[in-house]
């Protein structure tokens, strides 16, 4: 799933492109929308909140699209090829004289009232990379919840907006917690934990490049991300890899055992990497 940082960087390069211009072409290819015309609809304004992507209408409506897990926005001078994948996959042209929009694999869009915007991003946490960041707010959230998974605390966008599951497993490693420390276990490490993965989030949102170790070299640009059974880059013991958060939002999870031993019992298959989704030894509350 993109992170926030490439929705940030999307959303800047569309707003160049499409800001105070007035849509010669306007398709929206989903059913619910299949039938709204936004040719001569002029654009405000494109902003990212979290992972989605507002834009704003002169004539006061929004069309909100979130990337889910493979979506993507491409943008084109006109008479390009477009290269985002097979026409079938094509949900939304937004041109202009100058420059053609193409979302592809957009399986999220709303096309609402601008005022009524709350109703699609109201319930989302501080944005990471957003105007609205409030880091006080962001640990009030995740300590609501003390016995969630700290790793799963990370990627709930109800209490910090932006952060994916390469930014959770890279902050996570870099600040010493294990993935499935509960929330209250980590108390004096969340706030240093959330300000990582903002400092790493904000030094990649102006490239496609995500490097969290400071070296773009592909295989050089993670600690532990995509690198099971690869030798942690500071301790050399193996990382390991499993499948953490609610059944159908698994994400998978990289840590080195060592340099993020937990601090209290963790099922023993979140140590080793065995099968199964690895949970607390002892149950919450």
């Amino acid at each position: 799933m993109p992170e926030g940082d490439t929705v940030w960087l999307a959303a800047k390069r569309m707003h160049q492109a499409l800001a105070g211009a007035t849509l010669r072409r306007g398709e929206l290819r989903v059913p619910q929308l299949a039938a709204t015309d936004l040719a001569g609809r002029t654009v405000r304004e494109v902003v990212p909140r979290g992972k989605h992507m507002l834009i704003r209408l002169d004539d006061g409506w929004t069309l909100r699209t979130h990337y889910r897990m493979d979506g993507s926005w491409h943008v084109y001078r006109p008479g390009a090829k477009w290269r985002g994948g097979p026409a079938f996959a094509v949900r939304a042209i937004l041109a202009t004289d100058e420059w053609e929009c193409v979302g592809y694999r957009l399986h999220d869009m709303a096309f609402v009232p601008t005022e009524h915007e709350d109703q699609l991003v109201g319930h989302l946490g501080p944005d990471v990379l957003g105007p609205d960041w409030d880091l006080d707010e962001a640990l009030r959230r995740m300590r609501a919840r003390p016995d969630e998974e700290v790793g799963v605390a990370v990627l709930d966008q109800r209490n910090l907006c932006g952060p994916g599951n390469l930014y959770k497993v890279e902050s996570l490693f870099l600040t010493g917690v294990h993935p499935w420390a509960r929330v209250t276990d980590v108390d004096d490490r969340l706030e240093p934990l959330v300000t990582r993965a903002r400092t790493l989030m904000l030094a990649n949102r102006d490239h496609p490049e995500q490097s969290t170790t400071g070296d773009m070299r592909r295989g050089f640009d993670h600690w532990v991300y995509g690198r099971k059974g690869k030798p942690c880059r500071r301790c050399g013991t193996p990382i390991l890899q499993g499948d953490q958060g609610p059944e159908l939002q698994e994400r998978v999870t990289y840590w080195c055992p060592n340099c993020q031993a937990a601090r209290s019992p963790i099922d023993p298959a979140a140590r080793t990497g065995e099968q199964g989704r690895p949970r607390p030894l002892a149950t919450p509350g």
